[in-house]
């Protein structure tokens, strides 16, 4: 199989100084991996990735957010942030997985880069608790993903599913739990079953004839004990129902053609009737095939069920390993304790956790504490981006989306031409190797395929590195990148919100604001008092943000709102300058809503309570809401759903 896609060729002839052009080759090498070439890609990976300097990763999902209000915010808290992140990560699915691996050549003076796309997709492949996985989509998502020409079909039909760890314990748990009751008694069959009421005349009839027909052929055997199965045709029914065959060096008859109840009457009647005989369900490779197998003493039927039950437990061992999957290469990355490198990357680091290594966390400080036991050495290349003053200025001229980083940082590598502006900093040379394929000039990949934005990631966080003044000259493999100076005090620090600049660090789990790149996101935005906050929903839908803050206005004074947020069109946020004005206005509206007099029904807060659906709470109830596992499109349908329905 050939597992190097070739895009379609673009006509691309750009223009270099001095008016020289060169046209790059026409693809981007890019290993794509399904379960067809899981096997052979992940003993591929595995060398790469011990022989790598640092390994990007990138991910494709089905969603981002699973309503407008889940939206991150400017008025969200810290460990809101991460309610929202999490709830993300557990709602959507990861379709694709980029990795690649790069090392750098000191021979060559340039990195090694082998950019791997793993089709992903989960599978109940493996009998688990609860029912199969399920997914939301989010239509946006989705439609972004076809416009860039996602391939559906293979990752549904060839894409390779996984189990977490969790679910692996799990699953091996079940398995000893399983076998382990049955060897507390080898001498009783694996499919023991209570004896089986004989209420109906035809079950009656049905056992008579199956002692019979039982009796009969353990009689044949023992009156000829040289002759083979070859030599027995003559005994098996012309229904082919019943057939001699040997099974594990002994005469067996192979039940073909009966009914799960018929089955366990057969049991039965084995179990009550024929100390010498044994029933045995035996799973094949396609299918199970029910047998009674003729022992010749108790000790040997002993040892016979023990030997079905060893193989029925190893046949389940390579079952749970198989349905392991897409996991193997998420563990193959934590034991090598390699760094990591992607771009704005918690949500990346939170599908991680949530798909294969176990349910996240309830809390930001559980969840990183976590992520630091498996992956202590990350780095995000929007940190590097914000953590040098001159990188800033330029990436406020285009953005810090890892296309426009990567085509400004990365010139040579994403377009084929040397930038004026940067000519003053050398760029990083990389070279891309899949499977037999050499390359260092190629036409633009496919963005938004995770193993070309895999690719991206580490070639800006090589050329950030460049710019933090991090020579690879003499770096030697045997050097760890994760322990550069340098690198350090940006490592292991995530933006939770790019919005505002929350960075998470990884370390210790607290929020960290005294980079270079948080202050300056953070001077946009005037200090949040979250105990001035009310949150208000359910009012009148005709009713904007700024006619609410009128009515406010007019009852408590014309400075007493400072903002006013809007979540959707039923829910909003308002910012009062004092926190004793939070009180007032919840006890205010209490008494209005239990008062019908004329001058309740003339006061400016009554066009906002009209309806009588109106509800106002603290922000501590915003918390609660969020953290429901619920997902309601319109916010004070959550609030419903959640069972919040106070009005005050």
């Amino acid at each position: 199989m050939n597992t190097t896609k070739y895009w379609p060729k673009r006509a691309l002839i750009l223009s270099r100084a001095f008016s020289i052009t060169r046209t790059p080759s026409p693809t981007f090498p890019l290993k794509h991996v399904t379960k067809a070439n899981f096997d052979s890609a992940l003993a591929e990976l595995r060398s790469h990735v011990r022989a790598s300097d640092f390994v990007a990763i990138d991910m494709e999902m089905t969603g981002v957010t699973s309503a407008p209000w889940r939206e991150s915010f400017e008025f969200d808290r810290f460990d809101i942030r991460y309610i929202k992140v999490k709830d993300s990560a557990e709602k959507f699915a990861v379709l694709q997985f980029g990795v690649c691996p790069f090392r750098w050549d000191s021979l060559k003076q340039s990195f090694i880069a082998h950019p791997h796309n793993f089709f992903v997709f989960s599978r109940q492949e493996i009998p688990l608790d609860g029912p199969s996985h399920e997914f939301l989509c989010q239509t946006a998502s989705m439609d972004f993903l076809a416009k860039y020409q996602f391939d559906f079909n293979v990752c549904i039909h060839e894409g390779v599913s996984y189990l977490s760890r969790q679910q692996e314990d799990e699953a091996r748990k079940r398995l000893k739990s399983l076998y382990g009751d049955q060897s507390m008694n080898p001498s009783h069959d694996l499919r023991e079953i209570m004896d089986l009421p004989l209420v109906q005349v035809a079950d009656v009839l049905f056992t008579e004839r199956m002692k019979k027909r039982l009796s009969e052929w353990r009689d044949e055997l023992l009156q000829h004990r040289v002759r083979g199965p070859q030599d027995q045709g003559a005994s098996n029914d012309l229904n082919q129902q019943f057939q001699t065959v040997f099974f594990k060096m002994r005469p067996a008859l192979s039940l073909n053609g009966f009914t799960s109840h018929q089955l366990s009457l057969i049991q039965m009647v084995t179990r009550k009737h024929f100390k010498d005989l044994a029933y045995v369900r035996f799973n094949g490779e396609s299918s199970s095939q029910e047998l009674v197998v003729y022992t010749d003493s108790e000790s040997d039927k002993d040892k016979l069920v023990e030997e079905v039950k060893n193989e029925h437990y190893r046949k389940a061992e390579m079952k749970i390993n198989a349905a392991v999957g897409f996991r193997h290469v998420i563990d193959l990355l934590s034991s090598e304790n390699k760094l990591i490198v992607g771009h704005n990357c918690i949500l990346d680091i939170a599908h991680i956790h949530s798909k294969f290594l176990g349910p996240l966390p309830l809390n930001a400080e559980e969840f990183v504490s976590c992520v630091h036991n498996y992956f202590p050495n990350i780095i995000d290349t929007k940190i590097l981006l914000n953590a040098d003053y001159t990188l800033q200025l330029r990436m406020k001229r285009s953005g810090t989306s890892l296309s426009s980083a990567f085509s400004l940082l990365c010139p040579e590598i994403a377009h084929g031409f040397k930038s004026k502006v940067l000519s003053s900093q050398p760029c990083i040379k990389v070279e891309v190797h899949v499977d037999d394929m050499r390359s260092s000039d190629w036409n633009s990949g496919a963005k938004h395929e995770a193993g070309y934005d895999a690719f991206m990631t580490g070639c800006v966080f090589a050329q950030a590195c460049s710019h933090l003044g991090i020579d690879f000259q003499p770096h030697s493999p045997s050097e760890n990148l994760a322990q550069n100076e340098k690198l350090l005090k940006h490592m292991n620090l995530l933006y939770l919100s790019w919005i505002n600049g929350d960075i998470i660090n990884l370390r210790t789990g607290k929020q960290t604001e005294d980079l270079l790149g948080s202050n300056t996101v953070r001077k946009w935005f005037s200090k949040i008092l979250f105990e001035n906050f009310v949150l208000i929903w359910g009012f009148p839908s005709q009713l904007k943000p700024s006619v609410i803050r009128e009515y406010i206005c007019k009852t408590l004074g014309p400075t007493s709102v400072i903002s006013i947020y809007r979540m959707d069109r039923t829910a909003v946020f308002v910012q009062f300058s004092k926190a004793e004005l939070v009180s007032d206005f919840l006890i205010l509206k209490e008494t209005l809503e239990q008062s019908n007099d004329a001058i309740s029904v003339l006061h400016p807060l009554s066009q906002l309570l009209e309806g009588g659906n109106t509800c106002a709470a603290s922000y501590e109830t915003y918390k609660q809401i969020c953290a429901s596992p619920v997902s309601k499109v319109m916010f004070a349908d959550q609030a419903e759903a959640v069972g919040i329905k106070w009005k005050t």
